[in-house]
């Protein structure tokens, strides 16, 4: 299969989480145009050794035939980096992906060094949430409810974008896109452009639209190409 002159960049799908944005997703992998390169960018599946539902088993299937007419890049991210698929079709798995030097393409938990320094207060975070749902809460992704620590949430954003840039710097990159925060961004900083396409655990998935002349960021809901 030819490399594309077209990409569509997004991350953090979680497929098999409560919260993942079925319904749009299906449709928006399907209507991107023929030789466009899918790349997906991190936390593509939730939780690899749980089993998937019926339904999301079809989208994991749609991805598979997929890739056997376009190019599909699959970026390993901290949910899914022991992911092992029983069937990939053509899916190339990577730790990172390059176009040439004007965009480096990481999940972004490898900019992160604050998560696993802090994984006690973590379990505490996530359980703390799970407990406010199960006394009637509204229910949400616990990143979505991070974001309500706002202070805490932009030390965490601040973080990866900062770390992320300076990987970029130092390696010739005039762009980095990530994911892993679940926030939408689209900052330059010291001369580099970082962008953050968020997630599909929340009604605000964005995607990185790549042409040979541009690097955009679009809602998903902006199809047209």
């Amino acid at each position: 299969m030819p490399d594309a002159s077209e990409f569509a960049v997004i991350s953090d799908v979680h497929l098999g989480s409560r919260y993942f944005l079925r319904d749009r997703f299906g449709p928006f992998v399907e209507q991107l145009p023929a030789g466009v390169t899918l790349v997906l960018n991190g936390d593509t599946i939730d939780r690899p050794k749980r089993r998937l539902s019926a339904e999301d088993k079809v989208v994991l299937d749609m991805l598979i035939s997929q890739s056997l007419v376009r190019r599909i890049v699959w970026v390993y991210g901290n949910h899914d980096k022991d992911c092992r698929l029983e069937r990939t079709g053509n899916i190339e798995f990577v730790h990172h992906f390059e176009i040439g030097k004007r965009l480096f393409i990481a999940h972004g938990h490898d900019f992160d060094n604050i998560m696993p320094r802090n994984r006690i207060f973590i379990i505490l975070f996530r359980a703390m949430h799970h407990s406010r749902i199960l006394f009637g809460a509204q229910s949400m992704h616990v990143a979505f409810y991070a974001k309500k620590w706002a202070f805490l949430y932009k030390i965490l954003r601040d973080h990866v974008r900062r770390n992320a840039v300076e990987y970029a710097t130092e390696n010739g990159f005039s762009c980095v896109a990530c994911g892993h925060t679940h926030y939408v961004e689209d900052i330059t900083e010291g001369g580099i452009r970082y962008i953050n396409t968020g997630s599909w655990t929340e009604d605000s998935p964005h995607w990185i639209h790549v042409t040979h002349k541009s690097v955009n960021l679009r809602a998903v809901k902006q199809m047209a190409l």
